[in-house]
């Protein structure tokens, strides 16, 4: 079989074989080839040119939490590189039942030649990693979202034909998404900006990490409790929910405190007139954004869900081919 000559760069040789626990994981040079992967994995698949490179391959896909978009996603993606997903729910595994994390990695690793995780704590992934001779994928935790913060990344690099520079303003809760939009933003050269409540705010040690990485890349960190200084001026605008899963008991209190992070018209006015409007999904319409704004004609909320599929089969083609 003829792979694309990307595949023998000395990045895509670096990338072999690794695993993707979070967008710190990639250099600059390693992120900039999943991006040109994926523009030729999406061209590929819109001109229904057939791209079988992972022939052969299975991905055990394990979930923990639910999910819509992550799983169609990578199950479709290994699909059309004609390779084999297997999805592996909590009901599937022995974790339930005691085996360790250390156990299960071994034994899928005599069977798979990657794993996909979805799960809570960012150390189950860590562990997982750790003892598998497989790649393991952050499919997401409660503390990192790096499939999507890599895809928003794409998304915004093809609307706007760069990264760096321009600015991204995050209003709502300071959670997993924001973390690795935080990382992955720190890395290309963005202006951060993330507004959320008193007590909302991202955790210390992941603003720390991303401060870091901004002085080295001459990206801008700011946190902030003021959804309008935070608009002001951006070329993104995004939001998530205000209650991940596992939160569903704070739902009504959260509600009521992050009324005025609401991803409306009036904060849209304040941004740029060519402003992109992102959301990870799912929406909570009529909480964290409007009808007309998702739906308005600077919604990119749909590409971006898209481009899910195509970030992470570069993702899938570069580390198990």
């Amino acid at each position: 079989m003829d792979y694309p000559e990307y595949l023998s760069l000395p990045e895509a040789q670096a990338l072999h074989g690794r695993d993707f626990l979070c967008l710190r994981d990639l250099t600059e040079a390693e992120l900039e080839l999943v991006f040109r992967v994926t523009e030729d994995l999406k061209a590929r698949q819109r001109a229904g040119q057939p791209h079988p490179w992972l022939a052969g391959k299975s991905l055990g896909m394990i979930f923990q939490k639910a999910s819509t978009r992550t799983r169609v996603s990578f199950e479709v993606g290994m699909y059309q590189l004609g390779g084999q997903p297997l999805f592996l729910s909590s009901r599937d595994l022995q974790l339930g039942r005691g085996e360790t994390i250390a156990d299960t990695a071994r034994v899928l690793s005599r069977y798979l030649d990657g794993i996909m995780i979805r799960t809570y704590a960012q150390e189950e992934v860590e562990e997982l990693a750790r003892h598998a001779t497989i790649p393991v994928i952050n499919g997401l935790t409660d503390l990192l979202h790096p499939c999507q913060a890599l895809a928003d990344l794409f998304t915004i690099r093809e609307k706007r034909g760069k990264l760096a520079g321009l600015k991204l303003a995050y209003v709502g809760d300071g959670n997993n998404v924001a973390h690795s939009l935080l990382i992955g933003g720190a890395k290309v050269g963005l202006e951060v900006w993330i507004a959320s409540p008193a007590g909302y705010a991202p955790k210390d040690e992941i603003v720390a990490e991303a401060e870091a990485l901004a002085a080295q890349t001459g990206a801008k960190i700011t946190i902030t409790q003021d959804p309008k200084a935070a608009a002001a001026g951006a070329d993104v605008l995004y939001t998530d929910v205000w209650a991940s899963m596992g939160q569903e008991a704070e739902a009504e209190e959260r509600r009521r405190i992050f009324a005025p992070y609401q991803l409306n018209e009036d904060l849209v006015a304040l941004a740029k007139e060519n402003v992109l409007v992102m959301h990870c999904l799912p929406a909570h319409r009529g909480e964290e954004i409007t009808d007309e704004v998702i739906d308005g004609p600077h919604s990119v909320v749909w590409d971006q869900a898209e481009n899910r599929l195509h970030t992470q089969k570069a993702l899938l083609l570069l580390l198990m081919r």
